[in-house]
């Protein structure tokens, strides 16, 4: 290892040695915890769900079933970033009409076929995620977003054999800050988001 040929080569004392020896295995496991560590969603076990009042006697639910995105996430550190991306013609009810009518006046599909979500900022507290803040853009709008992360966790995958992270995100938007307007005020303004989010580790290239 480098660090036993500096030692050999340039020391004489055994105590600076010992000091220098030891600084450098820091050094080398800090280098390697500031590396970030990229992680691919998997589509098939990611969910973006939504939630909303319904005429204030029920609440209408929904899922985006085409998603894409990515996660970075430094293990020593705590930091990352999580990526996510969903086309919004791919909403789904169960009921094709109201898909339709969401397509078109809530979600403008066709002039903006694509909503995002970009978050660096978490927030831990005793090794445990509270929080990611980031950005929603939706219809053309970019706005901050807040979402609770009661659960974050890595372990490997036996089938894979791989290492997957799985995390549950949660949050409130007002659509009519995005210019989401139809319907109100019978269907309600407040809209609750539960995502579910898988990520399989890729190695480097």
């Amino acid at each position: 290892m480098p660090s036993v040929t500096l030692t050999t080569r340039f020391c004489t004392n055994v105590r600076i040695c010992a000091r220098v020896g030891v600084c450098l295995l820091a050094f080398q496991a800090i280098a390697a915890q500031a590396q970030n560590v990229s992680y691919a969603l998997d589509a098939s076990h990611t969910r973006v769900h939504w939630e909303v009042s319904h005429f204030g006697t029920s609440t209408s639910r929904g899922r985006f079933d085409d998603i894409t995105g990515s996660l970075q996430l430094n293990a020593g550190s705590g930091l990352g970033e999580v990526s996510i991306g969903l086309a919004t013609a791919s909403v789904n009810t169960g009921v094709a009409p109201l898909d339709r009518v969401l397509r078109g006046g809530y979600l403008a599909s066709g002039e903006h076929p694509q909503a995002y979500f970009v978050a660096s900022g978490w927030r831990w507290k005793a090794g445990e995620p509270l929080e990611v803040r980031g950005e929603l853009t939706l219809r053309g709008v970019s706005l901050p977003l807040v979402l609770r992360a009661p659960r974050l966790h890595c372990q490997p995958h036996r089938l894979l054999q791989r290492e997957v992270c799985g995390a549950d995100l949660q949050g409130e938007l007002q659509r009519s800050d995005f210019g989401v307007s139809d319907g109100l005020p019978f269907i309600g303004n407040t809209v609750r988001l539960l995502i579910q989010v898988e990520a399989i580790r890729q190695e480097p290239r």
